[in-house]
């Protein structure tokens, strides 16, 4: 334990939760009659058009009620609409998708800035035919009587009649175009144009087991009517999630992207078709030698695995790794692997158990458990890349993967049931996320609550190159000062196609982005350029935010500097792409050798990847002091519940936005853009980067406190953090730094996502605080909470004063059928060197009188 170790708040206190003021409307809307002459013709067209496929459906399947799925888009949000679509039978809530950037016109605009764009929402309603003219039947009713009244459950229609721009059925370009399908089959064929290809069908999620069977029932024959096979499949209820794993022949796949308006893509029955997951590592040839690494004499782990990682299968019996390690692989893909190809999952394994071996850290004192996810693909050069394997649904092996650890698979038992943290250091660089939430991040924020466990994913890297959008001449006239700017503001300019790779926009993990930093000594770069001198986050790594215009990434860390050359040929242009070096600079990591018997190589490398493994170590860190934090202080108190968010809580409340942030706001600052400066910042810096020490002890000068609880519904909980007399009539700049972390249960299709939504409030009225870095509405979005506030103004202390902390929960997205555990972290600190005792006058103001909790399991 160190000298000063976090302190854990007293009970805290009961109380109501804070309510909303709310805000009001300020969308102007069309009138009754306008909406009339808008819509009327709009829902004659639909009746046509539905009427036109319904025949079409008649004539290939006898017997069947034809359903298709509807899209009402709304400016603005209609609450509980899904309500009132239960009370028509025929109709079934299929989801929602919130919409941005909407442009205003004669109709609906910002009465307080016309030009301002809009948010609304697209509402997914599977409908029969009579369901639709019931629909129908109620807008005209409304169109000849505004003043009617709805039957009882029926008004939210009303709401949505207000407010609704178009009404449409879900189509042909929905179901393939936001997913770039279609891109990635001309791609593949032209790579090679006999394979068969394989692609991914997600359909909607019908509530019967039926309707669930008789829709994969129908894609099968279409699929086998065009010369394919469907290969897997799987259905996951909690996470309103049914797909399948199909492949049809070249010249079928030829077929559809030259004529894409074909039965098995017209198919209603179908959501999105997507391409096959491409969550693989570097293709590119990699440059430079090894080196070698003489291991160090260190105590070998013991005790139960706390971290897991999903990966490429590592070289267990390097020198590094020998006796770390725990390797599961029940699906045999080690018999696919060479020595040789053994590059990734070793990486981030050695990355975990002994961090960037530039620190000369130790190693962790326990064993890390290993799951391959991934093997070697067919490829010509030595090590070949690895690969979520093609021939099955992604979805389905991450969540056998993690039931089997903590639950087991057939006969065998949970195979790693004492796992907190999950590593998952891979994204799909097919699914770049926009709106709406991923099958993959969805199974990840369901396992969270399922098994307590915090999953940590890596960002994403993007290895596009870099336009500056000038010559070489121009270019080369600057200042380094200046080409770095201009180099940031062509990343941002490009910020669309550089954004989180799924999972990355989970709710309930931690996301990780990268910083182009690490602690490599560099000699020589030869004719390879570092973009940035500042510390920056990395050129590769990806953009937030995330779902609802979440904070994401969550954090960065070290994730080594990328160098970049300028590409071959004769281009005028100043672009940059990636090098891949196994030299300085970058993280440096254990890897294996090309020579039989080879055991002791190293390598150099960068990534978000880095980044996350990085961070999973803090976690593993965090999580043994936080046990014994608990042993000391209140040994009576059973943590398991709270020790996730305690952890999730741990690793965010040491991060700052530091110098990286003052550097991006002179280079995005302008006299028009001030108060979007905030918001772009947090886009690639999240909630910046985390500094171990400030949670795993204290100083004389800074106290940290750790408080935790269980909140339902319309509850809250007051903490009080006594005030050291000794900052009384003091002007010493002083911090207070606050943050809030849960694991929210889901409700999948829903627009909201979240259903519990957590967060504190400081409530003084003594000490008068500016609020620094991120935005605090964003800050609310997640389920993580961290800010930071700053204040140097003289006030009058007396013994017995206190900060109070209100930690509030209320519903979001649906009830909540259980209370949500949170985990709290708060430091309250001056600057190093002041002579003031913070830690220990607080400390003697705590009282620990921490409520026992009854033991229980996992």
């Amino acid at each position: 334990m160190p000298d000063r170790p976090l302190l854990l708040f007293p009970t805290p206190e009961t109380a109501d939760r804070t309510k909303g003021r709310g805000f009001p409307g300020r969308v102007h809307r069309p009138t009754h009659n306008r909406q009339g002459q808008r819509l009327s013709p709009i829902f004659t067209q639909l009746q046509a058009a539905f009427n036109a496929r319904r025949v079409e459906l008649l004539q290939t399947t006898e017997g069947v009620d034809p359903e298709q799925v509807l899209v009402i888009e709304t400016i603005g949000n209609v609450e509980n609409f899904a309500n009132a679509v239960k009370r028509i039978k025929g109709l079934e809530w299929m989801g929602e998708i919130e919409t941005e950037e909407i442009a205003p016109d004669a109709d609906f605009y910002d009465e307080k800035d016309e030009t301002k764009e809009l948010n609304g929402r697209l509402y997914l309603v599977m409908t029969n035919q009579r369901a639709l003219d019931e629909m129908l039947s109620l807008w005209q009713r409304y169109q000849n009587d505004q003043n009617m009244k709805f039957d009882h459950g029926l008004t939210k229609f009303r709401d949505v009649f207000l407010c609704l721009k178009e009404i449409r059925r879900w189509g042909v370009q929905d179901r393939i175009e936001e997913t770039g399908v279609l891109d990635v089959w001309r791609e593949d064929l032209e790579h090679d144009g006999d394979q068969p290809i394989r692609f991914e069908v997600e359909l909607w999620f019908r509530s019967s087991d039926d309707k669930r069977q008789a829709a994969q029932v129908q894609i099968s024959d279409l699929i086998r009517q065009i010369g394919g096979t469907v290969l897997d499949g799987c259905i996951i209820r909690d996470i309103a999630y049914h797909g399948l794993l199909a492949e049809v022949p070249a010249n079928a796949a030829q077929q559809i992207i030259e004529h894409p308006d074909v039965d098995l893509i017209k198919c209603d029955s179908v959501m999105f078709f997507r391409p096959v997951g491409q969550m693989a590592t570097g293709k590119e040839p990699v440059e430079g030698e090894l080196s070698d690494h003489e291991a160090e004499e260190a105590d070998l782990p013991s005790g139960d695995s706390i971290v897991a990682v999903l990966d490429g299968l590592p070289l267990a019996n390097h020198n590094l790794l020998a006796n770390r390690l725990i390797i599961d692989d029940p699906d045999d893909y080690a018999s696919e692997y060479t020595v040789a190809d053994r590059v990734h999952g070793t990486a981030m394994s050695s990355l975990i158990v002994h961090g960037d071996l530039s620190d000369e850290n130790p190693p962790l004192t326990r064993p890390i458990y290993v799951r391959p996810i991934m093997k070697p693909i067919q490829w010509i050069r030595s090590p070949r890349p690895e690969q979520i394997p093609g021939n099955v649904l992604m979805v389905d092996l991450i969540h056998r993967a993690v039931r089997r650890m903590f639950e087991g698979e057939g006969t065998a038992g949970a195979s790693a049931p004492t796992i907190r943290i999950i590593n998952f250091s891979i994204g799909d660089s097919s699914r770049l996320f926009t709106q709406t939430m991923s099958p993959l991040a969805r199974l990840i924020d369901w396992l969270s609550v399922k098994y307590r466990v915090l999953i940590v994913i890596s960002a994403g890297n993007h290895g596009r190159d870099i336009d500056t959008g000038i010559s070489k001449e121009e270019f080369n006239a600057f200042s380094d000062n200046e080409k770095e700017a201009l180099v940031v503001k062509a990343l941002y300019g490009d910020a669309r196609h550089r954004k989180l790779l799924s999972p990355a926009e989970s709710i309930n993990g931690i996301t990780v982005g990268a910083l182009h930093h690490d602690p490599a000594a560099v000699s020589h770069i030869g004719n390879a350029v570092n973009l940035f001198e500042s510390i920056l986050p990395s050129p590769v790594s990806a953009f937030g935010s995330g779902y609802r215009r979440a904070i994401k990434p969550d954090l960065l860390f070290n994730g080594g500097r990328v160098l970049y050359t300028e590409p071959l040929g004769a281009s005028t242009d100043a672009k940059f792409e990636a090098r891949r070096l196994r030299i300085a600079p970058g993280n440096k990591v254990a890897t294996p050798s090309t020579a039989a018997g080879d055991l002791n190589k190293v390598v150099y490398c960068c990534g978000t990847s880095n980044a996350t493994a990085l961070i999973s170590r803090m976690a593993a860190v965090c999580h043994d002091s936080l046990v014994e934090i608990f042993n000391e202080q209140a040994p009576d108190v059973e943590p398991s519940s709270y020790v996730t968010p305690l952890l999730k809580a741990m690793i965010v409340h040491g991060c700052s936005w530091g110098e990286s942030s003052a550097r991006l706001q002179d280079i995005l600052r302008t006299q028009d853009n001030g108060r979007h400066i905030r918001h772009w910042i947090s886009q690639w810096l999240g909630y910046g980067v985390p500094d171990s020490s400030r949670v795993l002890g204290c100083t004389e000068q800074r106290a940290t406190l750790l408080g935790f609880g269980q909140l339902n519904d319309e509850e809250a909980h007051l903490f009080n953090l006594p005030l050291p007399p000794s900052l009384g009539a003091r002007l010493d700049r002083r911090r207070l730094t606050v943050t809030l972390s849960w694991l929210s249960p889901l409700a999948a299709s829903t627009q909201r996502y979240r259903t519990a939504s957590l967060w504190f409030e400081v409530e003084d009225g003594t000490f008068v605080f500016d609020r620094q870095n991120a935005e605090w509405r964003a800050v609310r979005r997640g389920t993580v909470q961290h800010e930071v506030f700053e204040g140097e103004k003289a006030v009058p202390l007396t013994d017995g004063n206190s900060l109070r902390i209100k930690v509030n929960c209320r519903k979001d997205a649906a009830r909540m059928q259980e209370p949500v555990a949170y985990g709290l972290a708060v430091s309250l600190e001056v600057a190093e060197g002041v002579d003031i005792a913070i830690y220990d006058e607080i400390r003697t103001r705590i009282t620990p009188v921490v409520e026992i909790q009854p033991r229980e399991g996992r």
